[in-house]
């Protein structure tokens, strides 16, 4: 070694390296039907086996504990299609009922129940999985299945409008763990997703209107026309218009998978997540109020929060942010709860640490998505907190003067 020379420049002189890299390719299709289980109608069948025709294809069924008491004639119904078609396929045992809510994702009993059910019957990786429910459970479930032979097959069946039109149609599984929203996870595209609209006539009202917030979100950011579309009907879809809601599932799932597979990070390798908009405090709200709280009623409030911030900053006019929050009120979400004002003992806003868990879960550097003007989006890169603080004070007064005014 010469004087000058560095001992770094040894070392490197003495490692070879070979730079992989391959692409994998993912399609599945996103179905809009109804009466998916009645025996004449054969596109389950042909969901299942449009990989290969032959041979009975063996299939397990889930049904989301919520979803299989308001529809007692489900879990027949499913027995007997398959009944009626066991030339092709198989269902290995009688549907099983779980636990469905945003409890299906806290703890691993389920997922261990899953899983070994799946050795039991020795299901292979070319075999199925049924998920029928909201999207908790096909969180809980496609994670299960995620795990067993390092991926089996999940055809998601979502039966609730914020399951049909955002969390049933995407590539992600999500299970709740230190109280942290989704902090466990896998990226896990599913066989294929089947939105049956006769599942929305079995919803309560909060769970209706959960969904539309996701639909204000990516409205918001991405879609100017559906944006009006929306509030122009807002109430008429806290009515629980059947064909609005339909037409809105549609156009929000599309909007999704087209963002999916256009955006050039399926699986989020980056540090942006434009369809997080409003989320960063939405699932810190859920794990405030023990998730008692729908999460799509948080990410209305999140999207609230966030529009106030981007009107004090100037990429929303003050007209633009009174559509949005009249817009998702007049759909019957709510813009604040009291959980958005709870402090620490130092007297910060416990919502605040949604920030860094967001900035954690993507890595990197903070990154949020904001809306620049009605269809369009940006990102920043931080946050004035005092803005925070002056829109959680004035979405608590717009509250207070809607319900003084009820």
């Amino acid at each position: 070694m010469t004087h000058t020379q560095k001992k770094s420049d040894i070392f490197e002189s003495t490692h070879q390296v070979h730079n992989q890299q391959f692409t994998v390719s993912f399609d599945y299709p996103v179905y809009f039907t109804r009466n998916l289980f009645n025996k004449e109608h054969s596109l389950l069948e042909k969901v299942i086996t449009r990989k290969n025709g032959n041979l009975p294809h063996r299939v397990m069924a889930y049904v989301d504990s919520r979803v299989a008491q308001k529809t007692p004639d489900l879990i027949p119904a499913i027995v007997e299609y398959f009944r009626f078609r066991s030339n092709k396929l198989d269902l290995v045992q009688v549907p099983q009922v779980i636990e469905g809510g945003e409890s299906a994702k806290n703890g691993w009993g389920d997922v261990r129940k899953i899983i070994s059910a799946i050795g039991d019957s020795h299901l292979d990786r070319q075999s199925f999985i049924l998920a029928i429910g909201g999207g908790s459970l096909l969180d809980m479930v496609g994670f299960a299945c995620s795990l067993v032979h390092r991926g089996i097959r999940i055809i998601r069946i979502p039966t609730t409008v914020l399951s049909q039109n955002d969390a049933g149609v995407g590539v992600k599984n999500g299970m709740n763990e230190r109280e942290i929203k989704n902090f466990l996870g896998t990226f896990a595209p599913p066989f294929a997703v089947i939105d049956d609209y006769d599942f929305l006539g079995t919803l309560e009202h909060k769970d209706w209107v959960g969904g539309i917030a996701e639909a204000f979100k990516v409205a918001i950011i991405k879609d100017p026309e559906f944006f009006s579309f929306l509030c122009e009907h807002a109430e008429a879809l806290n009515s629980q218009d059947a064909s609005l809601m339909e037409t809105l599932i549609h156009r929000c799932a599309v909007i999704h998978l087209d963002h999916i597979s256009g955006s050039g990070d399926p699986f989020e390798f980056g540090s942006s997540r434009p369809l997080d908009f409003g989320h960063w405090s939405a699932h810190t709200l859920e794990a405030l109020s023990s998730f008692t709280l729908g999460h799509g009623q948080a990410v209305a409030i999140g999207i609230a929060l966030d529009s106030f911030y981007a009107c004090k900053k100037g990429m929303l006019t003050k007209e633009e942010l009174n559509s949005i929050l009249t817009g998702l009120e007049t759909s019957g979400l709510p813009v604040y709860s009291p959980f958005l004002s709870n402090e620490n003992t130092d007297g910060k806003l416990k919502i605040l640490e949604g920030l860094e868990q967001f900035r954690e879960h993507l890595g990197g550097r903070l990154t949020l998505a904001m809306p620049n003007s009605i269809g369009k989006q940006c990102e920043i890169n931080d946050m004035d907190i005092n803005i925070v603080k002056d829109g959680v004070t004035f979405l608590k007064e717009r509250a207070g003067l809607k319900k003084n005014n009820e």
